[in-house]
Formats: C-alpha cells, sequence, structure tokens
C-alpha cells in the first residue's frame, strides 16, 4: 500500500462526502490489514498531513475536520467542518468545482451568528474580525488546540472579553480580506498526488506574502 495512495484516500473521502474514512474502510479499500492501515496514517501525521485521535483515528487532514470546530462550510451538496476559520475560507479555494461556500460560526465573545459567502474571486465584505491566539512557531504543538482558538468574532471589544475570561494574552487580529488573501492559495495542490507541503522558508515568505509579517508569524 502505497503511503500516497492512503492519502489520495483519505482527501478524496473528505472532498467528495464530507467525512474521514475509517481504519477498517481504508483497509477493505487497500485489500491491507489494520496495522499497516495504522502504519500509512501514522507517517502521513508526522508528515503533518493529518492529525489523529488517541484511537488513531483521522481527526484532521487540513483544511478539512472530521469533527465540529466552530465552523460549518456549506457547499451545493455537501457540507463540511472547517478546522478553524483559515481552513474554512481556505475550502472555497481548493474545493474547485464548487463556485463559492457558505461558511458560518458564531462569535465566541457574545454568541452572535456570522455568515459568509465565499468564492475564489474576491474577499467577502464585513466587519467580523480573526483572532489566532497561537503564534506560527507553536502551532503543531497541539493542532486541535490551536485550531480551537483561530476564530471570527464580530468586534474587537468581543476579542477583548474573550481574551480575558479565558486569562489569553492577545495574539494576532487580521480582518476578513487579509484572512481571505491568507487562505486562498495557502493549500495550494494539497488535492493532487504528489502534493509537497512547504518547507518553512517558502512558508515564511508565503506569508509576507499577503502582508503578514513579524514574529508571530515567524518572518
Amino acid at each position: 500500500m502505497e503511503v500516497e495512495n492512503l492519502r489520495i484516500a483519505v482527501y478524496g473521502s473528505f472532498r467528495n462526502e464530507g467525512r474521514a474514512p475509517g481504519v477498517a474502510e481504508l483497509a477493505e479499500r487497500f485489500d491491507a490489514t489494520g496495522g499497516e492501515v495504522r502504519g500509512g496514517l501514522d507517517e502521513l501525521a508526522r508528515a503533518r498531513h493529518l492529525v489523529l485521535g488517541p484511537d488513531g483515528e483521522i481527526v484532521m487532514a487540513h483544511p478539512f475536520s472530521q469533527v465540529p470546530m466552530g465552523f460549518s462550510v456549506m457547499g451545493s451538496k455537501t457540507l463540511w467542518w472547517g478546522g478553524c476559520c483559515w481552513d474554512s475560507f481556505a475550502l472555497a479555494h481548493l474545493l474547485d468545482d464548487e463556485p463559492d461556500v457558505l461558511v458560518a460560526t458564531r462569535c465566541p465573545g457574545c454568541g452572535q451568528a456570522g455568515a459568509w459567502v465565499v468564492d475564489r474571486h474576491d474577499p467577502p465584505e464585513g466587519v467580523w474580525l480573526a483572532h489566532f491566539l497561537v503564534p506560527v512557531a507553536h502551532m503543531w504543538d497541539d493542532v486541535v488546540h490551536t485550531c480551537n482558538n483561530q476564530r471570527l468574532f464580530c468586534s474587537a471589544a468581543c476579542i477583548r472579553r474573550w481574551l480575558e475570561r479565558g486569562s489569553f494574552d492577545e495574539g494576532a487580529v487580521m480582518d476578513l480580506a487579509t484572512l481571505w488573501r491568507l487562505a486562498s492559495r495557502w493549500y495550494e495542490g494539497r488535492l493532487d498526488r504528489g502534493y509537497v507541503r512547504r518547507e518553512p522558508a517558502a512558508a515564511a515568505e508565503y506569508l509576507r506574502s499577503v502582508g503578514l509579517v513579524g514574529p508571530f508569524w515567524g518572518c
């Protein structure tokens, strides 16, 4: 069983069905043992293509999530969970067979609902703000925690209230247009065979290209 075939199968299931395939399902598909599949998933997780839960099942395959993490992303026929605001906006760019997607969430500060039609042409309008709590250098220390804390807020005042409530330090704040630019090409090619993640220097250059600089972003 080629690990790249396994990766493509996982991403194909997310793309087409909005869900992660289970270990048993993958084993049947590839005529492999559960142990062989788990070994392949572990290899993909070490390469940061996947995030696995304690049971070895798939939790995330960025920008897709198997579990609700604050964002729903609705296409013409399929509902996806977005891993965070970054991932949710990225799905509009990655799913090129969808003209646009509807991204919906609630403000963590006050509970107000927010929704945006996101496409590949122009950023959505609105006054909401994205707040990223965890700096880039530490995002993979606990990636589920990181994604759970990349959220959209209806106002700067709600960000402040949320930070005070959690005794958090302020992270990075950006408007919807900057978030859209950040998401636009970050996962480019991820659904294709042979995808290779950006090395740190290339990632830093990408972040600079969308206007994100400074210690928080590692550039």
